[in-house]
């Protein structure tokens, strides 16, 4: 008997079976680009021995106006077969089906030979496409058809064609970016040609016995997308074509609302698939924000998909759906969609990992494997990088022991889970929790520890955090400024007009915690779509509400400030900052940078501008909360090394730049990996 009855059935294909109903969705990863064939193959068949029903690789390129950037892999010739059979023969020999995705990038390809449907250039790249002729199209359609031809040369189990996310083919079917007036424009007859076509011909040269998932944008979220009239048209006229399996794309990369972020609720977009089911007899994926076995198993048991596509939680655990199977599901590494090191890294041309999972995209690299010798390691600290250094060494076969003098394991993590938008930082510390007691690591909460204490370890390990870092204004120790710890551990009363020193993470954090009030948006779908303005899209065209987003209004009247001459949140997240900003935007949060902190007053603070300090102004508060930065909290370090005492020291208390759990935990797990 199983826990995910509905999860782990078997998928009829026909021709072939799926032995659960779990799809890896496709990321770019960057693994490709690397040429390294072994490392690519060895992520992939990760995942495969850990029970993946199937997988889709990265996007690949069908030629060279359609990659998504210069040097983007793609297939188009003998080479490229040979070096993506490594890839297949890995993943077969692992008991895994692997599917290539087909992507053509159309007007949002990083390159000055792009092309589209109408010279209608994207928001998102600086250059302007060329729009194609009749030729031009059929170019195109012959090298999709090529490239899934060349797949399945490679031993691909099936490819998916990417119609989704505002790529090549979804630019055909919406007037926001098909201008044409020829048989490949004007009417929804025509605009969809192009897909179906692709469809068809790839189905006639690969023959029946392979597997073409068509991934349709169900919901576009751009002014002018598809109806969802217009949606279940597609879906079965794909289907006519002979796609086998249709996946969910939600939301063009150009939309302004977030669709994969950490602040989206679980399974946001489910309801958006389910309205296709019975429109079509082939299997229909769903996918977005499926981040556990119990949401996994939800969704298909209330009839919102045949089959669920989970990316990046396969980044966090490649065992997943192992783990699910067994009845160790609370010991799946949980995705928090934070995206710092997946698709931030993606868009910052890096290699694609996972901030709780550093060995994603690195098994060849970055090996963890029993120690040949066993030491007694102690470790003093258990935030995100005492933690991630204790289960590694613990998993090594070492003799651990955690100190912390918080009562409480998780460090500033239990205070990120205090914002709305950050719930699944509650469950990362939970998963902390059960590998702790999975590995059994010996604990010490409630307790300061001192240099005589670590005597007798083999090894030391210094991973105690930070301190907040002393703004020094002339007045802070009045008793309307306090810190932001206190703040988010609610042990202090703020009043309605808030100031806030320092704009950056922290800052952004206090004033989402601050400005919301009662049940978050992330934990409720209906609010959530009525403060980002997603609609049904049978009910309004592209699923925008007609009266755009229309969030709560904000508890308190927040001010952002910054000593830095730039646009406040600049720095954060490459993905997730424009969130953060608009987010607080919506709620009134008044941003401003380029002052210095003059002092501090009953009724608030003064600010000045520039070096000149000009213009000094009272910032109205009731309360002022102190972010201005952490110092790394060495204290016990420089105390071991006084005495001569050999330490590691890691984390916060290495550097204290923000607070980076994705530095820590990736520090914490190489350091334990080589103890």
């Amino acid at each position: 008997m199983t826990d995910y009855p509905h999860l782990l059935a078997p998928l009829d294909l026909g021709f072939t079976t799926l032995k659960n109903r779990v799809l890896m969705g496709s990321m770019h990863t960057g693994l490709e680009e690397t040429k390294d064939w072994n490392r690519v193959a060895e992520f992939y068949a990760a995942r495969a021995r850990g029970e993946v029903g199937l997988m889709v690789t990265g996007g690949i390129g069908p030629n060279l106006e359609g990659s998504v950037l210069p040097g983007a892999a793609m297939m188009v010739g003998q080479e490229d077969v040979d070096n993506h059979s490594v890839i297949t023969k890995r993943v077969h020999d692992a008991g895994g089906k692997i599917a290539m995705q087909i992507l053509h990038a159309g007007r949002y390809a990083y390159g000055p030979k792009c092309v589209a449907p109408s010279a209608v250039k994207s928001p998102i790249s600086p250059f302007p496409p060329a729009a194609l002729d009749d030729e031009g199209i059929e170019k195109q359609i012959g090298d999709i058809v090529a490239c899934a031809q060349r797949a399945q040369q490679a031993g691909y189990d099936g490819v998916e064609i990417m119609g989704s996310e505002g790529y090549f083919l979804n630019q055909f079917l919406v007037t926001h970016t098909n201008k044409r007036d020829d048989d490949w424009g004007g009417s929804y007859e025509n605009r969809m040609r192009l897909p179906i076509e692709v469809v068809r011909r790839a189905r006639e040269a690969v023959g029946t016995d392979f597997i073409i998932i068509y991934r349709l944008s169900m919901i576009d979220l751009v002014p002018n997308g598809s109806t969802h009239e217009e949606v279940v048209q597609l879906a079965q006229e794909i289907e006519k074509a002979g796609a086998t399996i249709i996946n969910t794309g939600i939301g063009w990369h150009e939309a302004r609302i977030p669709t994969i972020a950490t602040s989206v609720p679980r399974a946001a977009f489910a309801w958006v698939t389910k309205k296709l089911m019975g429109k079509v007899s082939i299997p229909v994926i769903t996918s977005n924000r499926i981040n556990t076995p119990e949401v996994a198993e939800d969704v298909l048991a209330t009839g919102c998909a045949d089959m669920v596509s989970m990316a990046r939680p396969m980044l966090a655990d490649a065992d997943f759906v192992t783990k699910a199977m067994t009845g160790k599901s609370s010991q799946i590494a949980p995705c928090i969609a934070c995206n710092q090191a997946c698709l931030d890294h993606t868009f910052s041309g890096k290699i694609s990992s996972c901030l709780v999972n550093p060995q994603a995209c690195y098994e060849t690299e970055l090996l963890i494997t029993p120690a040949q010798t066993q030491k007694s390691i102690a470790i003093v600290g258990a935030g995100p990088a005492g933690l991630s250094t204790a289960m590694t060494a613990a998993g090594r076969g070492h003799q651990v022991t955690l100190f912390d003098r918080a009562s409480e394991i998780g460090g500033q993590l239990n205070m990120a889970k205090q914002v709305p938008g950050k719930e699944e930082f509650w469950g990362l510390v939970d998963w902390y929790r059960a590998m702790i007691a999975e590995l059994g690591i010996t604990v010490e909460l409630g307790r300061e520890v001192s240099a005589d204490d670590l005597q007798g370890f083999d090894e030391v390990i210094i991973a105690t955090g930070v301190v907040p870092r002393d703004p020094e204004i002339p007045g802070q120790d009045a008793a309307h400024v306090v810190n932001y710890i206190d703040v988010l551990r609610g042990k202090v009363t703020v009043g309605p007009r808030v100031a806030i020193i320092g704009a950056g993470g922290i800052g952004f954090d206090v004033a989402e915690f601050l400005v919301h009030e009662g049940i978050s948006p992330t934990e409720s779908l209906p609010d959530w779509m009525r403060e980002w303005g997603v609609a049904d899209p049978a009910a309004h065209r592209s699923g925008l509400a007609p009266e755009g987003p229309q969030p709560e209004p904000p508890a308190r009247q927040v001010t952002l400030l910054q000593r830095k001459a730039e646009k406040p949140g600049r720095r954060l997240g490459k993905t997730t900052g424009w969130i953060h900003r608009a987010a607080l935007a919506m709620k009134d949060v008044k941003m401003i940078g380029g002052v210095n902190y003059e002092r501090i007053e009953a009724g608030g603070i003064v600010v000045s501008h520039g070096e000149a300090r000009e213009n000094p102004t009272l910032i109205d508060a009731d309360t002022i909360v102190l972010c201005a930065g952490q110092l790394s909290d060495r204290s016990l370090a420089d105390a071991l090394e006084t005495r001569g005492a050999k330490c590691h020291v890691i984390g916060g208390a290495d550097v204290a730049t923000e607070l980076d759990a994705k530095r820590a935990i990736n520090q914490g797990t190489r350091l334990a990996a080589e103890l």
